[in-house]
């Protein structure tokens, strides 16, 4: 086969996964999956597991613990959700998403015995596996075929019921605990970290960045149950300093081990430099259960490659457009004070799409004490909140009258740029949704906005 008929294979192997039941509609079990990893002789075995789980930051610090590992000369698995632009970008090896040929070719392997597993779940009465409960078997399935010497693997929804919870994690590790998916999770901070906190496996070793008290508790609970050993920031490891450098930062961490001093992360945001922190102390715990320095060196490397796709990323300049997946209040708060701290922009134009099942009022709120006028839209997620319905919201929480609703994003992204390149120290920042920021960078690199106009 050619590279174009991999290619054209590969997207045909990401439309029979959408086939399935989507990842909005997650099955709360484990014996699905368990079944189809048995059947494929449980690749998920084949290699030590760090697995990451929280509200906020858990693709940023998967990437950057993989990014450590990688330099350590580890072959390295990154498992993340969703993708961006590309199905691809869910399945790491090596730092680069599976190509076409590995996809198309690992899916030949795993598709039949998922088949079978199929026709188990209906002669019982249950449902199909759905996309996520097949995509954790061909992402476990394509590890062990690479092979990988290690696997960063990022939870889907939760914990203890996610189909990523088949793998043992040696090392489990938490981002920032706060309310999202609550219909899925729970109503309360304490009861999601619970429902998180079943990835922890007996002696397993814990990482956790700074939780509130009530998601503390539950994780404090849950390793004490297990035998398993506990590193939380502040106490254990934390952020010593930081401060502004072109392209990012350079922090100081306080590792488990060791202090790491002015490390350049070429990622914006005091956030990131959390997210590393709690990077560095997986890392540590993985390779020296948390007693032994890192090389600095190595880790400088490892620091120095690492990206976030999404993640506050710059994907145009004159004007300059950022995008960021913020998809929470929590996640909203932490783009806001980013923005005011590493950027001196004097106006900002967001352009907005959120999904219909998340807290829009909340984001909004977040957003609005840093915007100049608003920009509202939607993705092509079927999840998507209505435009109008969005634009009324925005007025209602905001109060802030340059509100435009658009029916198409392209439309909305023009538009903004326009009005950025129009004024002194404008910006435009994309945000909201993971699928909006994945469309607006795909609109990004097919107009070639980095070659300054």
């Amino acid at each position: 086969m050619s590279d174009d008929d991999f290619t054209e294979a590969a997207d045909a192997v990401y439309q029979a996964l959408l086939a399935r039941v989507g990842e909005g509609a997650p099955e709360r079990r484990l014996d699905a999956t368990r079944r189809a990893v048995e059947l494929l002789g449980d690749p998920q075995r084949a290699y030590p597991i760090i697995h990451i789980t929280g509200t906020n930051g858990k693709t940023s610090t998967s990437r950057i613990a993989e990014s450590i590992l990688r330099a350590y000369g580890l072959r390295t698995g990154l498992m993340t959700s969703p993708h961006l632009v590309r199905f691809n970008e869910r399945i790491m090896i090596d730092g680069e998403p599976i190509s076409d040929e590995s996809l198309v070719r690992n899916w030949e392997d795993v598709q039949p015995y998922l088949e079978i597993v199929d026709a188990e779940l209906a002669e019982a009465g249950q449902a199909p596996l759905t996309f996520f409960e097949a995509l954790t078997a061909l992402a476990f399935a394509a590890f062990a075929d690479a092979p990988v010497d290690v696997a960063v693997i990022e939870v889907g929804m939760g914990g203890e019921w996610d189909s990523t919870n088949v793998g043992d994690g040696q090392v489990a590790v938490f981002t920032p605990i706060s309310l999202d998916h609550t219909k899925a999770l729970g109503s309360t901070v304490a009861a999601i970290a619970r429902t998180k906190s079943g990835i922890i496996k007996p002696a397993a070793d814990v990482v956790s960045a700074a939780q509130p008290a009530e998601a503390l508790a539950e994780l404090v609970a849950a390793a004490e149950l297990t035998e398993s050993t506990f590193a939380a920031a502040p106490e254990s490891f934390d952020v010593a300093k930081t401060s502004v450098a072109v392209g990012g930062q350079l922090v100081t961490i306080r590792g488990r081990a060791a202090t790491y001093d002015e490390l350049f992360l070429p990622l914006y945001g005091d956030h990131q430099a959390q997210n590393a922190a709690v990077a560095v102390a997986a890392v540590e715990t993985f390779l020296g259960r948390g007693t032994q320095p890192l090389n600095a060196a190595l880790l400088e490397e490892g620091f120095a490659t690492a990206t976030s796709p999404g993640r506050l990323q710059l994907i145009g300049v004159e004007p300059t457009v950022l995008v960021d997946a913020a998809h929470n209040p929590a996640g909203a708060k932490t783009l806001a004070a980013a923005l005011r701290t590493y950027f001196g922009f004097e106006e900002i134009v967001f352009v907005v799409g959120i999904l219909g099942d998340k807290d829009a009022q909340g984001i909004l709120a977040e957003l609005a004490p840093v915007a100049a006028r608003f920009h509202v839209t939607r993705s092509h997620s079927d999840r998507a909140m209505d435009e109008e319905t969005l634009g009324d919201l925005v007025l209602a929480t905001t109060g802030a009258e340059s509100t435009f609703v658009f029916s198409d994003l392209e439309d909305a992204l023009e538009q903004a740029r326009d009005w950025a390149q129009d004024g002194q120290s404008r910006a435009v920042v994309v945000t909201g949704s993971i699928t909006l920021v994945g469309e607006a960078m795909a609109i990004a690199a097919e107009q070639n906005w980095k070659n300054a106009e």
